[in-house]
């Protein structure tokens, strides 16, 4: 690309969509394509999102925003070159990878019988499983508000889609690998998701995302998730990349009553992530909880933006973000909880928790409740400071080398969230990385508390 393309992302993407319009052939006719013009259309309009945009004042995408990307470039990614990203322990379980934005069934493996599970591409789907596609694609987000969630719609291809029946439970753990294969240039990735979950259904998701290769890489992801009348869903999201890799992703949930939703998310490290975790609570007696741990150093800045959105009565919703901070890392909190007019017996809690560790690492928070309701029991809140000098003296009194006795309290305060992963495999793996990034041994810590 030329050094005009490089200092306008915006415009080069415009000429790219033109370029994948005319590759679409016969598919371009399809009711999905409209939508692709729709959104694209609206990208035009709003531009890349400025810290001069109230959601975006404390992170700027101006650094990533001046490189030069291809996106959607295929890859020829062989299963040897993605063992090194594949989760340890879990040998039983459903494997979906992604590369470069496009899901390769190639590179999957779906263990679980497709009357439990069903997985295929999203234009596919359109075809054969219509009226589950057609009423939520890009209707549970906010395309027209939103410039990278119509950006990816506009780029929507080798999308999936993954259905689990009513009454299904899916035993096998369903895991999502996201990988950007950067090794011979920057490369951005756009991958896309639809989830319905089926009436009194159940399935645990993990999602991870990972670049290959030292090239830059940008991925802009979105997820849409339907959790019908008394289904369940666990999901996790891992994010662990490397210094080069900037991740923007976007999360819609819509619960029907008696739904349970949970959602981990574990940011150790990457360039710059931004979630954005919205969940409508659009029914009676439902659950929503939302956990993050982000445990920062270097210069990686990680944004969580959360959206607990009650709409109908006798709700609840549980919020708790814990942000360990060190070196010259940032982090930025902004969780909104809004409780509606017809929202009665509503509980709504939020707490954001922060610990700097350096003087150069900063943090933003911003909880926020919005009202309409007169019946309902709400409390947000956040706190950011340093390790309690009281705690770490008590520990050194008993003959704790400092370094270990200030992981000891890292280590405490960070595990209320690693504990709310009910996938054990998971857990342990998480708390490994931790203990790594503490540079500590995980058996004298377990033996002392």
């Amino acid at each position: 690309m030329s050094t005009i393309d490089k200092l306008n992302l915006k415009s080069t993407l415009l000429e790219q969509f033109k370029a994948f319009e005319s590759e679409l052939n016969g598919e371009s006719k399809k009711p999905i394509h409209k939508i692709r013009q729709q959104a694209i259309q609206t990208f035009d309009g709003l531009g890349f999102p400025t810290t001069k945009h109230e959601e975006w004042k404390y992170t700027n995408l101006g650094k990533i925003l001046k490189q030069a990307y291809t996106f959607g470039q295929r890859s020829n990614l062989q299963a040897s070159d993605i063992q090194q990203f594949l989760l340890p322990n879990i040998p039983n379980a459903n494997t979906i990878v992604f590369v470069n934005g496009a899901y390769e069934p190639a590179l999957s493996n779906i263990v679980s019988s497709e009357d439990v599970l069903i997985v295929k591409k999203l234009e596919e789907a359109y075809d054969t499983h219509e009226s589950l596609v057609a009423p939520y694609f890009d209707q549970l987000t906010k395309t027209s508000e939103e410039a990278l969630i119509a950006l990816n719609t506009a780029f929507t291809k080798n999308g999936i889609f993954i259905h689990v029946p009513a009454n299904k439970v899916v035993e096998e753990p369903i895991l999502m690998y996201f990988i950007t294969d950067a090794r011979e240039a920057n490369q951005g990735s756009q991958p896309r998701s639809l989830i319905v979950i089926g009436q009194s259904a159940s399935a645990t998701f993990v999602d991870k995302t990972d670049t290959l290769g030292d090239n830059a890489s940008f991925n802009n992801a979105v997820t849409e998730i339907v959790v019908e009348s008394n289904a369940r869903v666990e999901h996790y999201k891992i994010q662990n990349d490397h210094e080069q890799a900037s991740y923007v992703g976007t999360t819609q949930i819509k619960q029907a009553s008696d739904s349970h939703y949970a959602n981990t998310t574990v940011s150790l490290n990457g360039a710059m992530v931004r979630n954005n975790l919205n969940a409508a609570l659009n029914g009676s007696n439902v659950e929503t909880h939302m956990f993050g741990l982000y445990m920062l150093t270097g210069n990686t800045h990680v944004d969580n933006h959360s959206i607990a959105d009650h709409l109908k009565p006798h709700s609840m919703s549980n919020e708790l973000y814990k942000g360990i901070m060190d070196g010259n890392s940032t982090g930025v909190f902004n969780g909104k909880i809004f409780v509606r007019q017809d929202a009665q017996k509503t509980n709504a809690y939020q707490q954001n928790r922060n610990i700097l560790l350096s003087d150069n690492a900063s943090i933003n928070t911003k909880p926020q409740l919005e009202i309409w309701a007169d019946d309902v029991k709400c409390s947000h809140g956040a706190t950011t400071g340093n390790l309690e000098e009281e705690s770490l003296f008590y520990l050194r009194s008993r003959g704790i080398a400092e370094n270990e006795a200030r992981a000891l309290l890292i280590h405490a305060f960070g595990n209320e969230i690693i504990e709310k992963i009910t996938l054990e495999p998971l857990r342990a793996h998480l708390e490994q990385l931790v203990m790594q990034r503490l540079g500590v041994d995980l058996n004298p810590i377990a033996d002392f508390e």
